[in-house]
């Protein structure tokens, strides 16, 4: 063997010393050559992208250039869309045998976690300069031009210079939750319709990036930041992209979706209570349909086969879920639900796309337990241990002339429930009702009116003749939900 020149050493020691001093070889399954190895005569057309599950999920994007590895932390992956650039940091160049390093590195050293090998293969250099690289690559998941330009210091960006395939569409930044139709029996054509349990919850649409969540209530409120169990169930996703149709639930001491456990998790957004909220109180994000994945638009596809993509995604871990469905046999789900304690169960027609922010009738809600969703329109003073606070609400559902009254609610609040309503409520003041019609007498004697501005929910018995909500008890806010959603159910 040659031996090498005086130059090759020196380059060795410029190339490495960085990676080397970042590594001891005692401590971390990484490759460590010594200083005093040659750099290897390759090529110049290998590269490599590895899905490294460090302190942040990132990839390791990875070019073959003199004897060393250039390499790049993508931290979304390489981009599909040419419409979108992915910030590309520039990290230490890696010897050639790390292309082909898979494993743990220990926590606690440089780069602790995982490291896989996303794809590789070869590419073709176009242009290389300390500002620009150009490639062409031929791997089995990327393939195609790619450039890379400097925008400041070691952060680079990288954008694909093809068209993206044929029939790609890039991920949504918002897809409106499908409503359901509430129903009192099954479907008469029993085969052609699929059942699920009703969860006790909130509606949630996931947007899955990078390994990073985005969280959206179904009035399109961004809640990823109170709900940080998602994060992990995005992260185990790697580079699916995906949105996700579902529910968040919090359950009981029974085990059983609770709506008013989920109460304390609503409302918060301070980090700090979050995480105290999070071991008091967990949830668990329940995956019910995928709208979207990996550039490919769900929207037109029948139910059935959006179910079975759902399933191959393999949804499951300490606080996300993919829970099971029924084709046919609604009557027994319906009774099962029943048996469990549940809300009720949802009707899905098997052949029905998703109608993305609509109500259809290819949905129906059978529910066990009657339940309306509210607009606050003002309140009245309590007696004896309420005296001086909120004794009851006064409620209204919106119609098409305005804010109809339903009826007041007193019961079914904690004294927790009252200090948040009586903070909510405070600001919203005003000195007429805001319903369309007339309040009753008795409720409109020292009501307190305000803005009709926040939603709730009320269980109740049955609607009476006047249009009165009977017997209803206070289930709580629904933050997640807007005034103009709000409409009369039964």
């Amino acid at each position: 063997m040659r031996a090498p020149d005086l130059g090759t050493f020196r380059r060795v020691s410029r190339e490495l010393s960085t990676y080397r001093r970042k590594r001891d070889p005692r401590r971390t399954p990484e490759p460590v050559p010594a200083a005093s190895t040659p750099l290897p005569r390759g090529n110049n057309d290998t590269f490599v992208i590895q899905e490294h599950h460090a302190t942040a999920l990132h990839w390791d994007f990875r070019l073959e250039r003199d004897g060393v590895l250039v390499s790049w932390a993508v931290p979304k992956g390489p981009p599909t869309d040419p419409a979108t650039n992915h910030l590309a940091v520039q990290t230490e160049d890696h010897p050639l045998d790390y292309a082909g390093f898979s494993g743990e590195i220990p926590k606690g050293e440089y780069g602790g976690g995982s490291v896989t090998i996303w794809d590789r293969g070869t590419y073709e250099c176009e242009t290389w300069t300390d500002r620009e690289v150009k490639v062409v690559l031929h791997g089995e998941q990327v393939s195609g031009r790619y450039v890379l330009f400097r925008t400041k210091g070691k952060n680079w960006m990288m954008h694909r210079m093809d068209p993206p395939p044929e029939g790609f569409a890039p991920l949504p930044q918002l897809v409106r939750p499908m409503l359901a139709v509430l129903r009192d029996a099954v479907p008469h054509d029993d085969d052609a319709w699929a059942y699920e349990f009703k969860w006790d919850g909130v509606r949630a649409m996931v947007y899955v990036e990078g390994g990073r969540p985005r969280v959206l209530s179904r009035n399109d409120r961004d809640v990823t930041g109170s709900y940080p169990e998602l994060r992990a169930m995005a992260e185990g996703m790697g580079s699916t992209q995906a949105v996700l149709d579902g529910e968040i639930v919090a359950m009981d001491a029974d085990g059983r979706p609770s709506f008013g456990e989920l109460q304390s998790r609503m409302h918060v957004t301070n980090p700090a209570q979050v995480r105290t909220l999070m071991r008091q109180t967990p949830v668990t994000f329940l995956a019910f349909d995928v709208l979207h994945l990996d550039g490919r638009s769900l929207l037109d596809v029948p139910y059935r086969e959006r179910r079975a993509v759902l399933d191959s995604l393999e949804l499951a871990g300490p606080s996300w879920q993919t829970p099971p469905f029924f084709e046919g046999g609604g009557e027994a789900v319906w009774a099962a639900s029943k048996q469990q304690g549940l809300e009720g169960i949802i009707a899905k027609r098997l052949d029905s796309r998703y109608y993305a922010g609509k109500r259809s009738d290819c949905w129906l809600k059978l529910k066990n337990l009657r339940t309306q969703e509210v607009v606050i329109g003002g309140w009245k003073p309590g007696e004896g241990r309420r005296k001086g606070a909120i004794g009851s609400l006064l409620l209204g559902v919106p119609d098409d002339d305005g804010l109809h009254y339903v009826g007041h609610v007193g019961t079914g609040f904690t004294d927790k429930m009252l200090r948040e309503l009586e903070r909510d409520l405070a600001p919203l003041r005003r000195d007429d009702p805001p319903f369309a019609g007339v309040v009753p007498r008795p409720q409109a004697k020292d009501a307190q009116w305000v803005d009709a501005q926040l939603v709730g929910e009320v269980a109740f018995s049955e609607w009476t003749r006047e249009g009165r909500l009977r017997h209803p008890a206070w289930r709580g806010l629904r933050p997640d939900k807007s005034v103009d959603e709000v409409v009369r159910e039964s």
